[in-house]
């Protein structure tokens, strides 16, 4: 059987895949994109059913295509964030083939180029990008054993507050997912504890405008990454319409708030004396953009709505006062853990000098240490805003761009020589 031949392959047809096709069609460019599933299957099927993006439509999107069916302001549901990559996909003519799973890629031995190993068959590419994105599989912490007698998943795999066990619901994890499902399942009556690990936590909106186009301005979407720090998690919510995460109002509305999660013996779970301090810190993110928005307005002369009531913080309630280091788990009637504990890598297909000895990426703004061999849709992948649909397609023109160049240098031939085989 003839092996098919291409320049680039790209893996996974998600936003990065997407988004890395059109600009490698913009550049001329011959490539394929392979996909396992559907494109952007993940906003399908590994999302709960409520969920809308974090941002509004305004600004999560590509050039040249708006959301249909929702204001410039408010924010998508997950349904349609997957119909807007399919139509950007039409539009631009990527040559998706769905239903094609990537088992193997390997460097070629006697010729340049890679051999990919798909269940469609076999496919040389000159060059092969790994878009899959950062949500390849749910981690959830070895700390309760499946032995507990208690309901455990993590938030990929929830769906809504009908489809979890009655019972009292603990949920691990003060991201986006922990907080707005936490949120959800209290709002549809459920008894809800929450266990709150360090995080920032941005205004919704402030004077007017969105935190998106305040991280604008202030230049923060393009913070650059830094090796080895720690990112970390945002608490932010799109949801009614968008609203900002204030853990004290949680307490507030009937969620016992705890300290990160730390370990479980006989049907007690114990938890770091930590909850204060990461309400502190999360105060402070918040705080401090507040400040630094106050500032651009005054520098600017802007005429923006005053907003004093947003620089107060809430009093801590009891379970912050008097936090409870441990919960036996039976007589708090919890029933179900959720983690909403993020995502780890799986480059196992990828059988390159490309990832360091832990399995993870090793690249400097998404072109990796194996020639040929890119990464797309890394968090933090070049900046703050990598992980989000614009960002992204940022980070797509920087390694279609490269690609382009490694083109050009292939092509050259002194004066006076005859081409190469390529």
């Amino acid at each position: 059987m003839p092996v098919e031949k291409t320049e680039v392959l790209v893996v996974g047809a998600g936003q990065a895949g997407v988004a890395m096709s059109s600009h490698l069609t913009a550049s001329g460019v011959p490539h394929i994109v392979l996909e396992r599933d559907r494109i952007a299957e993940r906003w399908r099927s590994c999302r709960w059913d409520s969920l809308v993006a974090n941002g509004p439509a305004w600004h999560d999107r590509f050039p040249g295509l708006e959301f249909s069916g929702t204001s410039p302001d408010g924010f998508v549901p997950k349904d349609g964030i997957a119909d807007y990559m399919e139509a950007y996909a039409r539009q631009t003519g990527a040559p998706v083939r769905c239903g094609v799973e990537v088992s193997e890629v390997t460097r070629n031995n006697d010729h340049a180029g890679f051999r990919v190993e798909t269940s469609g068959g076999v496919i040389e590419a000159d060059y092969v990008v790994a878009a899959t994105g950062p949500f390849q599989s749910p981690i959830i912490p070895p700390v309760v054993p499946d032995t507990a007698g208690i309901t455990q998943i993590h938030s990929a795999d929830y769906k809504n507050p009908s489809g979890i066990p009655e019972g009292a619901v603990l949920v691990v994890g003060s991201g986006a997912s922990g907080s707005q499902i936490a949120e959800e399942l209290q709002h549809a009556g459920r008894s809800v504890f929450l266990s709150v690990g360090p995080h920032d936590r941005p205004a919704r909106s402030y004077r007017g405008r969105d935190f998106v186009w305040w991280l604008g301005v202030l230049n923060k979407w393009d913070a650059e990454a830094t090796p080895g720090a720690e990112h970390i998690t945002i608490a932010v919510s799109g949801a009614d319409g968008g609203h900002t995460i204030d853990f004290r109002k949680f307490a507030e509305k009937g969620i016992t708030l705890l300290g990160r999660t730390e370990s479980f013996h006989d049907g007690v779970l114990n938890f770091a004396p930590d909850l204060a301090e990461n309400l502190i810190k999360g105060d402070a993110s918040y705080l401090s953009m507040l400040g630094e928005a106050d500032t651009y307005i005054a520098r600017n002369g802007l005429d923006l709505p005053e907003e004093p009531e947003a620089h107060h913080i809430l009093p801590d309630p009891e379970c912050v006062k008097s936090p409870i280091r441990s919960l036996d788990l039976k007589k708090a009637n919890i029933r179900t853990v959720i983690w909403a504990t993020g995502f780890g890598a799986d480059y196992s297909w990828l059988k390159v000098d490309a990832l360091d000895e832990n399995g993870r990426p090793r690249h400097e703004r998404g072109v990796s240490s194996e020639p040929g061999v890119y990464f797309l849709g890394l968090p933090w992948q070049t900046r703050r805003g990598s992980s989000f649909i614009w960002g992204v397609w940022q980070d797509a023109k920087y390694v279609a761009d490269h690609i382009t160049r490694q083109r050009s240098y292939l092509v050259y031939r002194p004066a006076g020589d005859s081409p190469a085989q390529l």
